[in-house]
């Protein structure tokens, strides 16, 4: 783990000598959790779709030295060979950085019309059996070929999951990380998610630094937050406020997506240039925030490269025969 520092305010310096004040900080904000490791942050490339995205994001961190404790994929285990699969996992497993793919089908791409609608229906939840099912099979067989971590959008198919770890159908060592697109916006639903086995939690990139604080008072489980986010999210850059996200929302993984990008879930050869570009511009812009955070001094307290452990979380008991 690299040492924790006191970062200082944007600007600050520069303000003062025209005596312009600037607002503190209160220590009472500042969340009391850590990794299990000590660190406070951790790094996120999304949406690297296959094998060839992922060989551009290590190739590009190499060069820009942006270390990477997790890649994640957005398009589904579906949506990828075994073969595929394997070469993800080995490649990462080389450079011991965690690999976490998406579950299976979700409404927005099957026939529910509701998706359609300006009121989004139902999301990426899991509609019916078949898809809550297919979300299943895609956990079994992306474990069995090795991948460590599962990214989740329905609140059932969590829940099935983690009973599924608990009863050793999963590997005990699977962790589970929820979609933005159903990531909580409170604090207690925020901690129902983490109860139903949730290991990361990936809030809303419109949340406030005072929600953020919200959160971290009735849970420790990790969260995960895009610095930058996808238009289909927003398209929020909030990169001056890295540091006091990492302050407030301690253990927190920073995720650098992309705005004004098109978006290319799911993914396919006939997006192939979007998402090799995409792939390289998204590790850019964590030299971006890496940089700003060097600068603010902000940059101490990252977890150790291969760190992946959540640390002990609270759970709903698991009923005996489930």
């Amino acid at each position: 783990m690299t040492d924790p520092s006191v970062p200082r305010s944007p600007g600050a310096a520069a303000l003062a000598r025209i005596g312009h004040p600037s607002p503190g900080t209160d220590p009472a904000d500042a969340s009391p959790h850590a990794f299990p490791d000590g660190g406070t942050w951790r790094t996120e490339i999304p949406s690297v779709e296959g094998p060839e995205a992922l060989a551009a994001v290590l190739e590009e961190s190499a060069r820009l030295d942006v270390p990477i404790h997790r890649i994640s994929q957005g398009s589904g285990v579906w949506m990828l060979t075994d073969a595929e699969i394997t070469e993800m996992v080995e490649s990462c497993a080389e450079r011991d950085i965690e690999l976490c793919l998406f579950t299976g089908p979700r409404g927005t791409w099957d026939t529910g019309a509701a998706t359609r609608t300006d009121s989004g229906g139902a999301g990426l939840r899991a509609r019916g059996h078949d898809a809550f099912a297919g979300c299943v099979e895609d956990a079994v067989r992306a474990t069995g070929l090795g991948v460590t971590c599962l990214l989740v959008a329905d609140e059932g198919v969590l829940w099935t999951l983690h009973r599924m770890r608990a009863a050793g159908v999963l590997p005990a060592g699977t962790t589970f990380k929820v979609s933005a697109l159903i990531g909580p916006v409170n604090p207690a639903s925020y901690s129902v998610f983490e109860r139903l086995g949730a290991d990361s939690l990936n809030v809303p990139s419109d949340l406030t630094l005072a929600h953020v604080t919200e959160i971290r008072r009735v849970s420790r489980a990790p969260m995960d937050l895009y610095v930058e986010a996808p238009d289909d999210l927003g398209g929020y850059v909030r990169m001056y406020e890295a540091a006091e996200l990492i302050r407030r929302g301690a253990p927190l993984y920073l995720k650098f997506g992309l705005s004004k990008s098109p978006g290319i879930y799911p993914y396919g050869a006939q997006l192939r240039e979007i998402a090799l570009a995409g792939a390289r511009e998204r590790v850019r812009r964590g030299r971006l925030v890496l940089d700003l955070l060097a600068r603010l001094g902000a940059d101490g307290g990252m977890s150790p490269l291969g760190a992946r452990d959540p640390g002990e979380l609270r759970r709903f008991p698991v009923p005996e025969g489930d």
